[in-house]
């Protein structure tokens, strides 16, 4: 906050001269130094390149165990200094941590892929990222504190359950083991959802709340996400033919699933208005999966299940007191009534007055979604109450 505003505010009398006092001696005290930091972010930025661009002109004159032996010891500082000095880092700042934590997480991951160069060893990229899950995973769920780590959890989990299917075979040797390996895939690539219910269980019962609710809110996105996409892909008929294969009844069937079973777990692990209200979308989603199989070809039908799912996630939204969410909805369901208008009144593109018409009809749209969002939307002081946070 500028001490212009302040004086700004003291004029018009929202303030008074105590108030202005005081918020102005705050500032003084908190002020940031951001053009020093930022002169000392360019000088470390140019040091750090200059090293980078020493090692790569000289890398290949470099023996490979000695590269591995000091990307290993990097590795091996920072996370001594992680689990060593964690207390020290928090009390000093917690972003401190979230960053060393996060340097650890990719020296891991980078570790893999200097290995295979040296040894020249290759393997499908699922292998590596699913180790580097496995031994790194651990590390950023017992420290994670923000949505730098959640987000690293999330995207790596996605990223490898998705490389894994994009990897694999869908027809092999014959129906039965193709339809097997379908129904495997379904429940790996939905497996990430069940990162919802682990965050809502611990984010009332850790002293890290933060990170444990980004996971949850990542893992309902996803849901949220996926059961979009395939009302999506009902409405382009895309499930036609498809009797094997990931947009079969069965692979489906394991998808809905599963997201049944982690929106009813995030009931129970917290069992508050939100998280119930959370399990509730999460499960709703899942729920979505199997409708949308059995609209595929029916525009109209599809398009009023996927405007169901996100008036579904409006409700809860009200009741829980999510503004943001509220309002993303109103305009997810702005944005596919649009779609549709053009849908079933594609001839009318083609004349004057269709066009006309169209941007008329568009601009009514946006108006009404425009108004629901101010007048029906949770007071914003919901949004950042822990509780009420989605």
């Amino acid at each position: 906050m500028s001490a212009r505003k302040i004086e700004i505010w003291h004029q018009a009398g929202l303030i008074d001269a105590d108030t202005r006092a005081a918020l102005l001696a705050y500032e003084e005290e908190h002020a940031r130094p951001l053009a020093l930091w930022a002169v000392f972010g360019m000088g470390a930025l140019a040091i750090g390149l200059g090293l980078v661009s020493v090692v790569a002109a000289n890398w290949e004159e470099v023996p490979g165990q000695v590269r591995l032996a000091i990307h290993l010891a990097l590795l091996g500082g920072a996370l001594g200094g992680l689990f060593v000095k964690e207390k020290q880092l928090v009390a000093a700042s917690p972003w401190a941590l979230e960053a060393l934590a996060a340097i650890a997480a990719a020296l891991g991951l980078t570790f893999f892929g200097h290995l295979g160069q040296v040894y020249q060893t290759s393997s499908p990229l699922w292998v590596p990222l699913a180790l580097w899950l496995a031994l790194f995973g651990p590390m950023l769920l017992l420290t994670g504190r923000s949505w730098l780590t959640a987000s690293l959890v999330m995207g790596g989990a996605l990223y490898c359950v998705w490389e894994y299917a994009w990897a694999s075979e869908f027809a092999r040797f014959s129906p039965d083991e193709a339809e097997r390996s379908d129904l495997w895939l379904a429940f790996v690539t939905s497996a990430p959802v069940l990162f919802g219910p682990l965050g809502a269980y611990f984010r009332a019962r850790s002293t890290r709340p933060d990170f444990w609710r980004r996971l949850e809110e990542l893992a309902l996105t996803y849901a949220v996400v996926g059961a979009s996409f395939a009302a999506a892909l009902a409405s382009v008929d895309a499930f036609q033919g498809e009797e094997i294969g990931p947009l079969s009844a069965q692979s489906l069937s394991v998808q809905a699933g599963m997201g049944l079973f982690a929106g009813a777990l995030a009931a129970l692990g917290r069992p508050t208005l939100s998280g119930r209200l959370a399990g509730a979308i999460i499960a709703g989603a899942g729920l979505s999966l199997l409708v949308a199989r059995a609209l595929g070809g029916l525009d109209l039908a599809a398009a009023l299940l996927f405007m169901a799912l996100w008036l579904w996630i409006a409700a809860a939204a009200l009741k829980a007191g999510w503004r943001g969410v509220f309002q993303l909805a109103v305009a997810a369901i702005a944005i596919r009534l649009i779609v549709l208008s053009f849908e079933l009144a594609s001839d009318l593109l083609l004349s004057g007055f269709g066009l006309i018409f169209s941007g008329m009809l568009i601009l009514a749209i946006a108006y009404t979604a425009y108004r629901v969002s101010r007048e029906f939307a949770p007071p914003s002081e919901n949004a950042v109450d822990e509780e009420a946070a989605p």
